[in-house]
């Protein structure tokens, strides 16, 4: 073991037991936190809560944003070795830990180096700063004739301090003035550093919460309902815990839990309570997602204007309209969730891969009872997130079991049954869009309505209980009331209100409080369905009016950074004016493209998509996928790639393959053969470029790709048969019967 994962241990270790000491808590600071602050700033202003230089030549970093594979860790290492001027082997990430680490929320929405990052590289010019104020002060040489070398500050005659012997457990303890000018020549922003997380994933290393293993440790299985809202009327607690290396059987109302000495113990004895109990179903699930379409719009809804525009134009003289459908998508992590809790002397403290630990803790405290002094979220990565997935639950579900059996660490694994038909799925969406072109091929018109669930029922209201198992306790409590996240980010309206300038438009959210399965956040939020509405119908309004696509989504844009990655990835695609469809081998094949601004506050990413077609099985092969990103100042280009390109290859099967099945019994889906995904063969050539911009602010990128990159191969699928596939996912089935029905209109 390293250096680093030494020093990780004993500062974590030590902090823990000092954990209400740190500086952090805004309540403390309410007298002297200056306001309006970059970034996470302003929740967590003192410097403190940031960084810590310690004696032996390292620098700890305390971050509220968490890893989980999107390279996080690396880029906000880079961000403190440039501002700080040290070589990133000094620095000591510290994993998001409650009372310890700055309370950043959730780490979602591509928001991590948009907040978390500016506010660590604020803090740590801010520190900089201080340590050469000091030296100054010790070398009797002005700021402006020192120099920093990897953290030691040298003078013209050659005097030297460095930063671990200037700094003491006072010079830390101020806010952040924001004021300190940050660096414009830099080292290691920019460059394509090699992720610090991949090495032990790729050699077999334990590097997930899923690999842990502690001194004791029991194993334990949650026994779920056979649908949601059931209740247990009987169990057979009796004989399972006679079976072989069963600890304990865990009842509180309807939540079971089997603990066991070895893990195979616990499933087997989760098998036999499985057959053995008996539920009172709900009763309550529409017969399938075609059912649920009809009941959407008909249900009591909170109806909101998102924009509204009215201006005197031309006459319209087209007007297209059309609704488009998106399914309740799982999040289908690879590695099911997993937690371990251990209770010890009076102090529950759950290591979990959850994106929000504070969030996760605040409903941890109704859940279970105790003082939030005495719970401790400590992340650890997992394999498999992007949103919302049974990550909290699992940390609830240990956490039951670990106060029942106190001194000994529980392990609580998700079987892959739980995570498909249990975890929150991406919400269901219906999007009503109708537009008009004058004679000029300009939009005058554009109305968008949708009807959706909010796409983020995460821990962390003041009101409610958004945890899995919270519902099902003998006194069980109730889900957090639903409500609208405001514009301009947004959840089911994000992207609803497109970049692209329009005279007269109107967009209307229609929130949904009660959905037949539970929803919560899968990565983009409402924008992966908004955007493939809003550009499918800028194609087909670029058709009736005769003009190329991309010259027609130009000819509406006024941002001109839009503008130049539309236009790049045009130049990348070598694209020719309007594709014509053609044929190889027998095969369809067609060309799309498609832009977005993610949340129209985020990157920049234009796409565009070829697509081959067998028409007689219906398959559609996307062959390339292209794509021109502009994230700002980028802080590792490779790491900008990773995320550009890991949301096409998403967007390709979500688009593609991916819906939950459901009828009135519940889940159909229990394994990956009945919920396929992209396999290997299938996989896009993807090619992206990235526009970078050393004066602009960096800009979230996690989720940007995966809207235009849907909408796209969407656009490249109509071009190809010559009408349109109106409701994802663009299986093969729906590609067939649009041929079939292509040849009866013949």
């Amino acid at each position: 073991m390293n250096s680093s994962h030494i020093a990780r241990r004993h500062f974590l270790k030590s902090s823990l037991g000092l954990a209400i000491g740190f500086t952090w808590a805004p309540n403390l600071l309410s007298q002297s936190a200056p306001a309006a602050l970059p970034g996470s700033l302003n929740a967590n202003p003192k410097l403190d809560s940031w960084l810590h230089v310690q004696p032996d030549g390292k620098v700890v970093v305390l971050a509220g944003k968490v890893e989980f594979g999107q390279g996080i860790t690396t880029a906000l290492m880079q961000i403190v070795a440039d501002e700080l001027e040290i070589d990133m082997s000094r620095i000591v990430m510290i994993p998001t830990t409650t009372g310890v680490s700055p309370d950043e929320g959730v780490t979602s929405g591509s928001q991590s180096i948009e907040y978390g990052g500016i506010a660590l590289r604020y803090a740590a010019a801010d520190a900089r700063e201080l340590l050469l104020e000091r030296a100054s002060s010790k070398l009797h040489t002005p700021v402006t004739e020192l120099k920093i070398r990897d953290g030691e500050i040298l003078t013209p005659h050659g005097q030297a301090a460095t930063y671990w012997s200037l700094a003491d457990g006072e010079l830390f303890q101020r806010p952040v003035s924001a004021k300190v000018a940050l660096k414009k020549r830099h080292t290691t922003i920019g460059q394509s550093i090699q992720r610090v997380d991949i090495p032990a994933k790729v050699s077999g290393k334990p590097a997930y919460v899923q690999d842990m293993k502690m001194p004791g440790m029991l194993h334990a299985r949650v026994i779920r309902p056979p649908a949601p809202r059931a209740a247990i009327m009987s169990v057979d607690i009796g004989a399972v815990e006679k079976m072989p290396g069963v600890v304990a059987v865990i009842q509180n109302g309807s939540f079971l839990a089997v603990v066991a000495a070895r893990e195979e113990q616990a499933i087997q004895a989760r098998e036999f309570l499985k057959k053995n109990t008996k539920w009172k179903m709900a009763d309550d699930l529409p017969s399938s997602l075609s059912s649920w379409f009809q009941q959407m719009k008909q249900k009591p809804a909170v109806d909101t204007t998102v924009s509204l525009k009215q201006n005197s134009v031309n006459p319209a003289t087209k007007v297209l309209s059309a609704q488009f459908t998106k399914p309740f998508i799982a999040h289908a992590s690879i590695g099911p969730s997993c937690a371990i809790a251990l209770m010890k002397d009076g102090v529950i403290t759950a290591w979990t891969h959850s994106q929000g630990m504070y969030p996760l803790k605040t409903d941890l405290v109704k859940t279970l009872g105790l003082p939030a002094d005495k719970i401790i979220c400590i992340h650890q990565e997992g394999s498999g997130m992007y949103g919302q997935n049974g990550a909290d639950d699992v940390a609830l579900d240990a956490m039951l079991i670990a106060k029942a059996l106190p001194s000994k660490p529980i392990r609580v694994q998700w079987m892959r049954e739980d995570e498909f038909k249990w975890e929150p799925y991406g919400s269901a969406m219906i999007i009503n869009m109708q537009a008009s072109l004058d004679q000029e091929g300009n939009i005058v018109d554009w109305t968008h309505e949708l009807w959706s669930n909010t796409h983020s029922t995460r821990p962390g209201e003041q009101t409610g209980d958004n945890l899995l198992a919270s519902w099902y306790l003998e006194k069980p409590f109730k889900p957090s009331p639903v409500k609208n996240i405001p514009q301009p980010a947004g959840g089911s309206d994000r992207n609803a209100v497109p970049l692209y300038v329009f005279p007269n438009q109107k967009v209307v959210n229609h929130l949904l409080s009660d959905m037949p399965l539970r929803v919560s956040a899968l990565r983009t939020l409402g924008a992966y369905a908004n955007i493939f509405a809003v550009e499918s119908m800028m194609d087909d309004l670029a058709k009736a009016a005769k003009i190329d696509p991309i010259q027609f989504r130009l000819k509406h844009l006024q941002d001109s950074r839009a503008r130049d990655v539309i236009t790049h990835v045009g130049k990348m695609a070598a694209w020719q004016k309007t594709p014509s469809a053609s044929r190889k081998n027998g095969n369809l094949c067609g060309r799309g493209m498609a832009f977005a601004k993610y949340k129209n506050m985020s990157v920049y990413v234009a796409c565009v998509a070829d697509v081959e077609i067998n028409p007689k099985t219906g398959k559609i092969l996307v062959t390339n996928l292209y794509a021109a990103a502009d994230g700002g100042l980028t802080i590792n280009p490779d790491g900008f790639k990773n995320q550009i390109e890991g949301g096409l290859v998403q967007t390709t099967s979500w688009t593609l393959f991916e819906s939950v099945p459901f009828n009135r019994d519940g889940i159909e889906v229990s394994s990956w053969a009945e919920y396929p995904i992209l396999r290997f063969s299938d996989v896009p050539n993807v090619h992206v470029e990235i526009i970078n911009r050393e004066n602009e602010k960096s800009l979230g990128v996690g989720e940007g790709s995966q809207g235009p990159g849907c909408a796209a191969i969407a656009n490249a699928v109509a071009n190809a048969l010559g009408q349109r596939i109106f409701d994802l996912p663009l299986s093969a089935d729906r590609v067939r019967a649009a041929i079939e029905q292509s040849k009866q209109a013949a």
